[in-house]
């Protein structure tokens, strides 16, 4: 198979997935992220790198964003946000780092696939990304990429969509941003 001929089948499946996320739940999430003092995101493989370059993007936003294991990691309160990003919600890492976060009274968020998993318990906000799992549940869209790949695209296309939801509602000059952006490169 030919590249523009994968190419057309994995936007065409990154495209039914992101139609097929609530705007309502994304909406929310937003809301919390705006309202948090600090953003701190958890994730294991592939889905820990989406949501380092959701928290870069959004500390280009002028959002306090932390990643948790970083060694500059500051203590969560009840005024932070945890995002979690587990397709299964099963995940052991990102399971307990949520059920710490709640037990300091910090909001969690989990974006996954499966809404009913363990993470359930432990968050404020789900935000689905309806994409194929093992366990075949309604509404998922079939992939013909390896493993969770259509997950973790959609992760990083959602983080970048609501970076651009909040520069647009914020009416945020694009050219002054570069004053977040790393200098010493």
């Amino acid at each position: 198979m030919g590249f523009k001929s994968v190419e057309k089948k994995i936007v065409n499946e990154i495209a039914a997935t992101l139609d097929s996320i609530a705007v309502e739940d994304v909406e929310q999430l937003v809301a919390e992220i705006e309202k948090a003092e600090r953003v701190f995101f958890v994730g294991v493989g592939r889905v820990l790198l989406s949501l380092e370059g959701i928290a870069k993007r959004l500390a280009h936003l002028g959002v306090q964003t932390v990643v948790v294991g970083q060694i500059t990691e500051p203590a969560i309160t009840e005024n932070d946000l945890l995002i979690v990003g587990s397709g299964s919600g099963e995940s052991s890492f990102p399971l307990a780092i949520a059920k710490k976060a709640k037990s300091f009274a910090a909001t969690v968020a989990h974006i996954g696939s499966n809404a009913n998993s363990s993470m359930k318990e432990h968050t404020d906000l789900f935000i689905r990304i309806p994409v194929q799992t093992k366990l075949s549940l309604p509404g998922e869209i079939p992939s013909v990429q390896p493993m969770t790949s259509l997950f973790e695209q959609c992760l990083l296309l959602l983080g970048d969509s609501i970076a651009l939801m909040m520069v647009e509602e914020k009416e945020i000059d694009m050219h002054s941003l570069w004053q977040y952006h790393a200098n010493l490169e």
